[in-house]
């Protein structure tokens, strides 16, 4: 079993979810615009928060929050879920700001941080990203990091791919 260690940049401290984030994760996810093309429904109550955390911990890969290091406030989540161990491994990576954050490179920086993880203790061969069509911003920071746009769709997802580099 990998240990996802915390992660320090300068300006946010990364670390694995867990219940004990529930009212955070609450929080959160309870903006409408974190979660509008996401997978998920904005949250509720508390149960959903600790649903979403536990479905991270269940799931191979790691969620981590991310936490402003001025104020200690959660401000996004980012990880890997679906590794495929084996010659070509592999991970999808998610990533998710609140709307207070956005503009400010904060979620580049952390990425940085984690894609490096990824490719250096997960030992993957290449990083995979879905994104809606219409989610221009995280399109644009895919390609700021070297991301590679697939011409064809995966489930109706425009589909990112970020090879290991030897």
């Amino acid at each position: 079993m990998v240990e996802f260690p915390k992660i320090e940049t300068k300006r946010l401290l990364l670390r694995e979810l867990t219940l004990l984030d529930a009212k955070l994760v609450l929080r959160h996810f309870s903006d409408s615009e974190v979660t509008r093309y996401m997978d998920i429904e904005v949250c509720q109550d508390i149960r959903e928060a600790e649903e979403i955390i536990q479905f991270h911990i269940d799931d191979a890969g790691c969620r981590y929050g991310i936490f402003d290091k001025t104020n200690n406030e959660l401000v996004g989540t980012c990880g890997f879920h679906c590794w495929e161990k084996g010659q070509n491994s592999r991970a999808e990576i998610g990533f998710d700001l609140s709307s207070r954050y956005w503009g400010q490179g904060l979620m580049q920086e952390a990425l940085e941080e984690v894609i490096r993880m990824g490719f250096d203790i997960m030992d993957l061969t290449y990083i995979e990203a879905t994104v809606e069509n219409e989610n221009i911003r995280s399109q644009r920071l895919l390609n700021k990091m070297n991301f590679i746009k697939q011409v064809e769709l995966k489930d109706n997802l425009d589909y990112y791919i970020l090879m290991k580099q030897a």
